[in-house]
């Protein structure tokens, strides 16, 4: 399935139902825009207010700045700037889609599709111990306190499986990046990452119908179903778990 409809299920699966019947899984028109900004980090970090102020970041102009002077303080920060490889389609065990970027790809050529030659299967010089690739998914939303919203996390573990699938080894971590607010962050195949991943792929292929409804209906006040899923007009006896 695609990795994006995947996200969709971990944010809500009685979304994620409605857009599969309605074939509504295309994103919202100023994604685009907010996107372009993950390529665009080393001129905004000199940019002016009014500079920035015309592009469509979620906090000052002073903080952007900030945090734009904070990310190059990474280490990769060079291939987050300047990725060899972008808009990476990949293709794997249960899911398929792109990664918006893929730093460290051995022999990086940039190809947008993903694909490697046999001479750079192991690594720039054939090695197996070569550091692994890290692909990155870039988020058009605002981040939390700290970490990253599960539906990230469930989408940058599926591009890191893909990539694992394709590229035949372990990749331990990808990173997801708030470009609105110049601020990135790493999700690593832990334990409980893997789980969130697995749980969404369990409950998309074993949907027969409408899922429950959500306790979480913070989440429906941006829901384009939010007037016809009826998550609103539980009565008083359901809400206080008596129905």
């Amino acid at each position: 399935m695609p990795i994006s409809h995947l996200a969709r299920a971990a944010y809500c699966p009685r979304q994620y139902y409605y857009a599969e019947r309605d074939g509504d899984h295309g994103p919202p028109r100023d994604v685009a825009a907010v996107r372009d900004l993950a390529f665009e980090y080393e001129a905004n970090r000199t940019a002016t207010d009014e500079e920035l102020r015309r592009l469509p970041i979620a906090v000052s102009p002073g903080r952007y700045r900030s945090n734009l002077a904070s990310l190059a303080e990474r280490d990769d920060y060079d291939r987050l700037a300047a990725p060899a490889v972008r808009e990476a389609f990949l293709r794997g065990r249960d899911c398929h889609g792109v990664a918006h970027k893929v730093l460290g790809l051995g022999g990086e050529t940039g190809r947008a599709d993903g694909h490697r030659g046999a001479e750079e299967r192991n690594g720039s010089d054939g090695r197996d111990d070569a550091a692994p690739p890290t692909p990155t998914v870039v988020s058009p939303g605002d981040p939390p306190p700290q970490g990253v919203w599960e539906p990230q996390r469930v989408r940058a573990v599926a591009v890191a499986k893909a990539l694992a699938w394709e590229r035949e080894r372990e990749i331990p971590r990808a990173l997801v990046e708030y470009p609105a607010h110049g601020v990135v962050r790493s999700v690593r195949l832990t334990t409980r990452n893997r789980g969130a991943y697995r749980r969404t792929l369990w409950t998309v292929r074993s949907m027969r119908g409408v899922p429950s409804r959500i306790r979480e209906e913070s989440k429906c006040d941006a829901c384009d179903y939010r007037t016809t899923c009826g998550t609103k007009t539980r009565s008083l006896k359901t809400l206080l778990g008596l129905g």
